[in-house]
């Protein structure tokens, strides 16, 4: 967050402030992403991540990358020196290696926690987990960042290792455009965290964000009813950031817990993690 408010502060873009704060994230080994990614069934984390430009609805993704300490940034070049908007697998890792992006042997991922909780997993598996029935606690959080600039542009990316134990190749909703990475200055910019098939099935994030352009609704109402009411009737986990053209923000989620923040203008930051509370006002913690 701070990352994020610097780059800001000093008139720099949305989209700078997004890849910075979520480079922190994934370098620091301290969630389901970058470093911190989960391992999938073959015992290497295969990583996703997206970035968007709500100016210009510019996009780019990566997906099921395994050599790259940075995938968010990868998915922002792939968005500006690329035609295309999703790359994968060792496509993108090549792309990433002719864009003089350093890359990194899986051994760099290795986490002695994660790694614990993958050789328990293979050593007594006795429930097949699958995407729709996701076993308990097997879960971590996914990354995302939304912000808003002081020229009006918003801007929003998402990075993940999935969930864990997943099939290899298998592609959750972060780096899907409009299921769990969106943003259009026409309405608002959405980064999602969960059971990625059911984001995709439901386009939640562009889903939000057309409720909030078209009907005409509050940002707050268009995520509660999207992932409170209908997400919840799909028994689908979860919950999102978002921010809007003018500054409202939200950040519903459906599960146990969702650790989340705002920082605002002035430098004043909130921070929590289990309270419910659509609209974004939470409980303020100072950063000293």
């Amino acid at each position: 967050m701070e990352a994020g408010y610097r780059i800001l502060n000093r008139g720099g873009s949305s989209l700078d402030a997004v890849e910075a704060a979520i480079r922190i994230m994934e370098d620091s080994g301290h969630t389901n992403s970058g470093r911190g990614g989960v391992y999938a069934r073959d015992g290497v984390p295969e990583l996703d991540a997206a970035i968007m430009d709500g100016r210009t609805l510019a996009a780019g993704s990566v997906a099921s990358v395994k050599r790259v300490k940075n995938p968010i940034s990868v998915a922002r070049l792939v968005m500006e020196k690329t035609p295309h908007v999703m790359l994968i697998g060792e496509g993108a890792e090549r792309f990433a290696q002719s864009q003089g992006v350093p890359m990194v042997t899986p051994f760099y991922f290795f986490n002695e926690r994660r790694w614990k909780e993958y050789e328990n997993k293979v050593a007594g598996e006795t429930i097949k987990q699958t995407s729709a029935n996701p076993l308990p606690g097997e879960i971590h959080g996914t990354v995302g960042v939304v912000a808003l600039d002081a020229s009006g542009n918003l801007a929003a990316g998402t990075s993940t290792g999935g969930l864990f134990y997943k099939m290899p190749g298998r592609v959750g909703d972060s780096p899907i455009i409009g299921a769990g990475t969106y943003a259009n200055n026409q309405s608002c910019a959405v980064s999602g965290t969960g059971v990625g098939e059911f984001y995709i099935r439901n386009n939640v994030a562009a889903d939000i964000c057309a409720r909030v352009r078209y009907a005409h609704v509050s940002l707050a109402d268009a995520a509660n009813d999207v992932v409170m009411t209908e997400l919840v009737a799909q028994k689908g986990e979860g919950g999102i950031i978002a921010i809007d053209a003018q500054g409202n923000i939200a950040m519903p989620y459906n599960g146990e817990a969702m650790m989340r923040g705002v920082v605002r203008e002035d430098g004043k930051m909130t921070l929590d993690v289990w309270a419910h509370d659509a609209s974004g006002d939470i409980g303020t913690v100072s950063p000293n």
